[in-house]
């Protein structure tokens, strides 16, 4: 895996200011080594749709977590068969989670905070890890205005965590409306959960809808107050 500087970060921010023009720039620079992580929430549906029509053979990679809800194995499908890309599924280790399980419980996470940490550390973490170390850079749907921690992110980053390889936001300065607003007219399939009130959509146990008023991630996590994160973005 590349380690790359800040330097280059700056540089890119200050040249590239496009979604487009930032996907292009990895396809010329790092690919194959470089994929979009996805969790088929409303912001890797527009990325998937503008990635195919630059690169036909980007890459593309999802968390199966054991706990995900069915609409999100639809969605998967819906979008293999509309770009005909090959998705990668990574699973966390059978032998961790059986440990865990047998430990703690299946539903260890309402328990508490380290326990919910602990269960998304061996269900996504670990084997994100295992898929960055084979990189150079990796693509995500982080947007400023979807948490506070998330508020210093910019377009490209150097991801410290992982061997200080290029982290690219494309969609960092949209905002939800313009996320619709491209998926409404460019007929990009998405999760049906979006229609019932997920915004942002994560393992079944752990998601609930958001109510009208709350923040679009409160219905992650919702027993637990502060800053939640699952532990991928590092300071977002």
């Amino acid at each position: 895996m590349a380690g790359f500087d800040q330097s280059l970060a700056d540089k890119l921010n200050s040249e590239i200011h496009t979604a487009e023009d930032a996907l292009r720039w990895a396809s010329e620079n790092l690919h194959p080594k470089v994929g979009k992580a996805s969790s088929f929430g409303a912001e890797d549906s527009v990325l998937m749709d503008m990635m195919v029509g630059i690169n036909p053979e980007f890459r593309f990679f999802t968390l199966d977590t054991g706990r995900l809800p069915q609409a999100t194995h639809d969605a998967i499908d819906a979008a293999r068969r509309r770009y005909k890309a090959r998705i990668e599924v990574l699973f966390p280790d059978a032998g961790r989670v059986r440990e865990m399980v047998g430990q703690k419980g299946q539903n260890l996470f309402y328990d508490s905070v380290e326990n919910r940490k602990l269960c998304c550390h061996i269900r996504k973490v670990e084997p994100m890890n295992a898929m960055l170390e084979t990189l150079d850079g990796w693509i995500t749907g982080l947007r400023r205005d979807q948490t506070q921690a998330r508020r210093d992110a910019t377009m490209f980053q150097i991801d410290a965590a992982h061997g200080n390889m290029l982290k690219i936001n494309p969609l960092i300065d949209w905002s939800w409306e313009d996320v619709w607003r491209y998926i409404r007219e460019n007929d990009v399939p998405y999760n049906s959960l979006l229609d019932r009130g997920y915004p942002s959509i994560g393992c079944e146990p752990c998601t609930r809808p958001v109510r009208p008023g709350e923040d679009i991630r409160a219905g992650r996590w919702w027993w637990e107050q502060g800053i939640k994160e699952c532990g991928l973005h590092h300071g977002a």
